[in-house]
């Protein structure tokens, strides 16, 4: 039996990018033999920034009842919150003692982020998140972590910080390997086809799962297109391919067959159905969520059961941790 381990941060709005990146995909593999999900709120990432606590909150239920609408089974897979398991905290700490500082100020977001506004005002939280994520995947011996691309780097290390806690005091971590999906391990903005979808860049640039129809059509019209108005798939032409990603997964054709389909047409006619297919699933989506949503007392419930479930591994695992390094 493989164990697949992932979480998704309540810091804004959901995006296209989550569903397409993470959730649908989360949901489309826990019907997959011999596999066992993990899924939770990774809630302890979201305060690196500062957070509205109201906000918090309700993006963690939000979060929790747009898993259950794309299609994740709480009968299938384990659903819990991050914060809720004081474990994770707890191997974190543990796991700080297995990490160099050069290896975290290697970290993309780290220096990305110092390199906009300087190194020395970085919250130590930023600094140490990788570490809290591989204790995220470590205390459920996860062997696949389905992660975007850009994550792929955390994973590495979670490898090393794993291997250097075995080489110390014999075997007590798998080592997860990251997995990508094909096509939508990273989702691209809409105005800037080099950069991945995401909520803290400027509004045009993402679709919200909570967005209007008219304004999600509006968004497509006005994504960026390349030079050469044709309609096919390469590395020459990012955002086209861009959309031909998010109009397959919204369609179920191949992009093979989408292209055929869009031979000789233009941009414009490209881009408005693009907008009014996605509009239509999101609208049906924004519909069923509601009604889960609505249902708080369900949501508490499959927050406990997966709570349950997660705390006996992750507890049994600190155990063993803390009995190999002597603590009481």
């Amino acid at each position: 039996m493989k164990r697949v381990v992932s979480g998704i941060k309540p810091s804004g709005d959901l995006t296209l990018g989550n569903y397409l990146g993470a959730m649908k995909r989360w949901a489309e593999n826990q019907h997959k033999e011999g596999y066992e999900n993990f899924f939770f709120v990774a809630n302890l990432h979201a305060i690196t920034v500062k957070q509205d606590a109201d906000q918090l909150k309700k993006r963690t239920y939000d979060i929790i009842a747009w898993l259950l609408t794309v299609g994740v089974d709480p009968n299938r897979s384990v659903i819990f919150v991050q914060s809720m398991i004081p474990a994770h905290s707890e191997i974190c700490w543990i796991l700080n003692n297995y990490v160099t500082m050069g290896e975290l100020g290697k970290m993309t977001q780290f220096k990305d982020k110092s390199a906009k506004s300087g190194r020395e005002g970085q919250l130590a939280g930023l600094y140490d998140y990788p570490v809290l994520m591989a204790g995220d995947v470590l205390l459920y011996d996860a062997d696949e972590i389905p992660v975007g691309i850009d994550q792929v780097q955390h994973v590495e290390l979670s490898r090393s910080i794993a291997q250097r806690f075995n080489n110390t005091h014999g075997e007590t971590f798998k080592l997860p390997k990251a997995t990508l999906s094909e096509k939508t391990s990273k989702i691209m903005s809409l105005n800037d086809p080099l950069k991945k979808m995401s909520k803290s860049d400027t509004e045009d640039s993402y679709i919200s799962l909570d967005e209007n129809p008219e304004k999600i059509i509006r968004k497509f019209k006005r994504a960026v297109t390349d030079s050469e108005n044709s309609i096919r798939y390469g590395e020459d032409k990012p955002a086209i391919s861009n959309l031909l990603v998010i109009l397959s997964e919204f369609t179920e054709k191949s992009i093979d067959e989408l292209v055929r389909e869009y031979e000789g047409k233009g941009y414009g006619q490209f881009k408005k159905d693009i907008g009014e297919i996605v509009a239509d699933k999101l609208t049906y989506l924004q519909q069923k969520f509601a009604e889960v949503r609505n249902d708080e007392s369900r949501l508490k419930s499959i927050i406990s059961q997966g709570n349950s479930n997660a705390s006996i591994l992750a507890n049994e695992k600190v155990s063993i941790v803390k009995d190999k390094l002597g603590l009481i």
